[in-house]
């Protein structure tokens, strides 16, 4: 039996060439979701429990609640650039480098919940708003190349459904109700 890979319990992302508006809807309907499911993943867990890592030499389930808005605001501000500039370049960062911050290290985890869910409801109704030519604008990632938005929405669907699979899937190895 082959050992499932603990860093994509989803499965690893891969940017779409084409997508439908029936896809943005999905994809804004599964980052609007994001906050609840995260918060409903880390439920009842005790400290000991959120200094957990997730894999070995992974972050801490901590650590990974407080990626999650660290991530998801980057996105959210690369979404108003593209909506206001002419394809910025937008660089990426060192989320391990953040992660070992003291704020992402031993910060309250429900800090980080209540941020990802006041941050989600100006992102998605941000993303509820944009029109068909508004999907396709981009930034150039120092990364990535051109990202159009509806691209970067693919992404972030995913980003917060690979994260919270960090944690559930956790939880299940270790029996944690």
């Amino acid at each position: 039996m082959e050992t499932p890979d603990l860093r994509y319990p989803v499965g690893k992302f891969k940017f779409p060439n084409v997508v439908s508006a029936d896809d943005r809807q999905k994809f804004i309907a599964e980052i609007a979701e994001t906050p609840a499911r995260l918060r409903a993943a880390v439920a009842r867990l005790s400290d000991e429990q959120l200094e957990t890592p997730y894999r070995p030499e992974g972050w801490t389930v901590r650590q990974v609640v407080h990626h999650v808005p660290d991530s998801h605001f980057t996105s959210y501000s690369r979404y108003k650039l593209a909506l206001t500039e002419d394809e910025p370049a937008v660089k990426g960062y060192y989320e391990d480098r953040w992660a070992e911050l003291a704020d992402g290290r031993g910060g309250p985890v429900e800090v980080s919940l209540r941020l990802l869910e006041c941050l989600h409801l100006r992102w998605v109704a941000l993303l509820r708003s944009l029109t068909e030519v508004e999907w396709k604008r981009t930034f150039h990632h120092s990364e990535h190349g051109p990202v159009r938005l509806d691209q970067n929405a693919a992404l972030y669907a995913w980003h917060g459904r690979h994260h919270v699979g960090h944690i559930t899937s956790l939880r299940e190895r270790m029996g944690w109700k």
